[in-house]
């Protein structure tokens, strides 16, 4: 009776498809409803059109439009400039679950499991019952591809519908045409918000979107500077599991460990293969194919033992605090921001996979005062519009104090309260992701500890700034104050004594008592810009072609009743090249400039000026000061240094 039992239940086995998988749950990939199926759509069309682009140094010109239908149903169109898809691969590319080209490239990138646009081709042809239409041109002296797909759920392969040649008259590109089920009336808002979210961290690209009602948005690209490209690594050996490390081995090449090691990870060359080697006591010339799974499990042990370098960080392409500064500052015009500050985190490890960790505040302005702070969350260049409370960028920045930099926050945790808004940008090989919908990033230590260092620094620099606004306030009322009274006061003193008005410089000064360093930024633009050195201290010439030159004056005054002397430092943003200094700099380095200012006397001032290339106008809006040797307290527009 039990084996008949057994017999039948045998029988119902059978294998499940990809796609029949993610039919039944579509909620994983993002399509859990019709508002979020309208945005995740948008977001896989557009993050596909971005990756071909910028794979063909192609400055990414996409158009969104979406039209309303009966019944909830809306038709998404979504069209770029890339270098097209040849037609045999289009099938594939848009009809078919987990076939991509970057799932086994250890290297950033936005897509990796290849089922973005794919499951929106599904999700549409389960709730429309209608297929999706791609079209694609891959040069300019010949027609597009047309073809019409729908997506056979039991194979996990595309049928083609309908195949035709379109007469498209751009160079290259790619157009997909899919209707799905969504809300359009509460998922405008989100559709707006994502893409106003993706010109942040892309500033190079342009994106329009047109609505039903023909209103059309265009987000701007705000740099002609195509993002560094990522460049493919090894598997770093701290990243390896168990199992994948047999794997390899059996697939190698290589008839010695030593060999297998150097040729398949990063990061292993003669020292370290042969330390790993000896800590796991294996014969370094073994043929890794012959090694049993015993040795193989001490090798991987030894990786953990033996100090590895960290995998190289080319695989990563930053955005750079230059352009996020520029990017918030363009998107945040209509609040009028007081001031936006960025930070960069020098690129780190966890397990293995290289991350680095951007953020930017964007302070003051039109933003609401009494209302928790907006989070902005990116990983890889992407929007991170859901499950925020689940993301350990949201973790970490509820877990700093944020009192002790002006903002509100009751008990000292959870998400300050203020006008502001926070900015985090994650870039991997391999986010972990909590989910394949991709919302929210998991609870790496390594990742929240960057996180937070990140933002510290940039709480910092808004609590030097406020700082700094005040004291420079309440100083210059005074200085207005006492300059008013006291030249009238001895005027009419000097009538009534009939002698001549005194100086009251030493009496103004006494009174006054501090340094006061006036910050002046301004831009000229020239239209031929002549080719200029930059100076650093290691003597490397650099050239730039940008047409905006950045003039800096810092009026260095001496209110105080004693000369004075003490060294200026002026930081350098990462983008700028520094060109027309004077007086003669003590120091110059890509980072800083330093100032040995002599004898100033009582009442005199001085002129400290530079010259900057290399960024656009609006990128620098004031200086960041230090001073060394002497009080920081009696300087007004500096803070102290603290050394490299």
């Amino acid at each position: 009776m039990a084996q008949a039992i057994a017999h039948i239940l045998a029988e119902k086995q059978k294998e499940i498809s990809v796609a029949e998988f993610f039919e039944r749950n579509k909620h994983i990939l993002g399509f859990g409803n019709p508002t979020r199926a309208l945005v995740t759509s948008v977001k896989e069309g557009v993050d596909n059109a971005l990756d071909a682009c910028e794979e063909a140094d192609i400055l990414p010109e996409i158009v969104v439009e979406i039209k309303n239908h009966e019944d909830n149903e809306c038709k998404i169109t979504i069209e770029d400039n890339g270098p097209g898809i040849v037609k045999n691969q289009i099938k594939h590319i848009f009809g078919r679950l987990l076939y991509g080209s970057r799932f086994h490239a250890i290297r950033q990138s936005r897509g990796q499991q290849g089922i973005g646009i794919s499951a929106v081709v599904l999700y549409g042809q389960l709730t429309t019952g209608k297929h999706a239409t791609i079209s694609s041109k891959i040069q300019d002296d010949r027609p597009a591809n047309l073809m019409e797909l729908a997506i056979d759920t039991n194979k996990n392969r595309a049928e083609v519908i309908r195949s035709a040649i379109d007469h498209w008259d751009k160079p290259s590109g790619t157009r997909i045409e899919v209707s799905i089920v969504a809300d359009y009336k509460r998922g405008r808002r989100f559709v707006y918000e994502y893409l106003q979210s993706i010109s942040i961290v892309n500033p190079h690209a342009q994106i329009i979107f047109r609505e039903p009602d023909g209103t059309e948005h265009v987000f701007e690209r705000t740099t002609d500077a195509l993002p560094r490209k990522s460049i493919e690594i090894k598997p770093h050996p701290y990243g390896v599991e168990l199992g994948t490390l047999i794997k390899m081995a059996k697939n190698s090449k290589s008839r010695k460990l030593t060999s297998f090691l150097k040729s398949e990870f990063s990061s292993m060359g003669d020292r370290t293969t042969i330390a790993v080697c000896e800590k796991a006591g294996i014969d370094k010339n073994l043929n890794p194919k012959e090694m049993t799974r015993d040795q193989f499990q001490v090798l991987h042990r030894a990786f953990k033992k033996v100090k590895i370098m960290a995998p190289s960080t080319e695989c990563l392409s930053p955005i750079g605090e230059t352009l996020i500064k520029r990017s918030l500052k363009h998107e945040t015009q209509e609040i009028s921001p007081e001031f936006i500050i960025t930070a960069s985190r020098p690129a780190s490890v966890y397990t293995g996979n290289p991350f680095q960790v951007e953020v930017g505040i964007v302070y003051g302005g039109n933003l609401p005062k009494d209302t928790s702070v907006k989070l902005l969350r990116f990983a890889n260049r992407v929007p991170l519009l859901y499950q925020q409370g689940d993301c350990i960028s949201t973790q970490a920045i509820a877990s700093i104090d944020w009192r002790r930099y002006g903002l509100d926050q009751p008990s000292g945790k959870g998400t300050p309260s203020g006008p502001a808004i926070f900015m985090t940008h994650v870039s991997s090989t391999q986010i972990p992701f909590t989910s394949e919908s991709k919302e929210a990033i998991a609870d790496i230590p390594e990742i929240e500890n960057e996180i937070k260092l990140a933002f510290r620094e940039c709480a910092r620099k808004v609590q030097s700034h406020i700082h700094k606004k005040v004291r420079r306030q309440k100083t210059r009322e005074k200085f207005e104050l006492i300059t008013k009274i006291l030249p009238e006061i001895a005027k009419k003193s000097a009538h009534m004594l009939g002698k001549p008005i005194p100086s009251l410089d030493a009496v103004i000064t006494k009174i006054m008592d501090v340094i006061w360093i006036e910050d002046l930024i301004e831009y000229e633009k020239r239209d031929i810009l002549p080719i200029q050195t930059t100076l650093f201290s290691e003597g490397e010439e650099q050239k730039t072609p940008s047409p905006w030159v950045t003039k800096s004056t810092l009026l260095v005054v001496n209110y105080k009743n004693r000369p004075q002397k003490f060294i200026l430092y002026a930081l350098i943003p990462e983008d700028a090249k520094i060109t027309s200094i004077r007086p003669e700099p003590k120091k110059i380095t890509s980072r800083y400039i330093k100032w040995q200012l002599e004898n100033i006397q009582p009442a005199k001032k001085i002129d400290v000026y530079f010259e900057l290339l290399g960024l656009d106008k609006g990128d620098f809006d004031e200086n960041d000061l230090y001073v060394e040797n002497i009080n920081p307290n009696y300087v007004i527009g500096a803070d102290k240094w603290e050394g490299e």
